[in-house]
């Protein structure tokens, strides 16, 4: 059939008989299409990583991100300072809470920890309250030693009285790392040296 020139194409009944152009013609004649045609670069491998190839990247680094926080450990030095300001700041607390109490408060270092107690009309019983019960050491502490400047004795516990005025003292921890020392002023502060 042939299209006068005065029918459009959407008039005709089939449009099989029109030329067709480019791949899509080529398609319609049994022509086939080169299986690289329509790529660029066929020949060359694309660009990037594989999935593989990034899974592996991937373990590896997060096998020396673990291997890195294991071989990181603390300083001993750092945990004996950090356990001697922690028990300086118990030691401020226990001079506070014997004058609001109106009882004196001791405290007393034990084999692996301390306590401070209460002295009642009964003797000394010992605190079981979350801030001032007995704890264990921390910071690798091995051993403790209580002075009072101008004094040879060697007290075995501290004893904070219900006045704001107290004797000064130096407790002295010791661990394998070394010692550090809390220092009291008499004033019911305490700082570590």
């Amino acid at each position: 059939m042939r299209l006068s020139p005065c029918k459009s194409r959407v008039d005709t009944p089939s449009t099989a008989s029109l030329p067709r152009t480019g791949w899509a013609g080529a398609r319609a004649r049994g022509v086939r299409r080169p299986a690289d045609a329509g790529r660029r670069g066929a020949g060359k491998r694309a660009a990037g990583f594989t999935l593989l190839e990034m899974l592996v990247v991937l373990v590896i680094a997060g096998l020396l991100v673990s291997l890195t926080a294991l071989t990181m450990t603390r300083n001993p030095r750092t945990d004996l300072n950090e356990e001697a300001q922690r028990l300086a700041l118990l030691f401020e607390s226990a001079g506070d809470e014997a004058q609001v109490r109106a009882r004196p408060i001791a405290w007393q270092p034990l084999d692996g920890g301390f306590r401070f107690d209460l002295r009642t009309e009964d003797g000394w019983r010992t605190l079981r309250d979350d801030l001032l019960g007995p704890r264990r050491w921390e910071g690798g502490v091995t051993g403790v030693s209580i002075s009072y400047p101008g004094s040879d004795s060697q007290p075995s516990r501290i004893v904070f009285g219900t006045e704001a005025i107290d004797v000064p003292v130096q407790i002295t921890l010791f661990s394998a790392a070394g010692s550090a020392t809390i220092v009291g002023t008499g004033n019911g502060r305490y700082e570590v040296h």
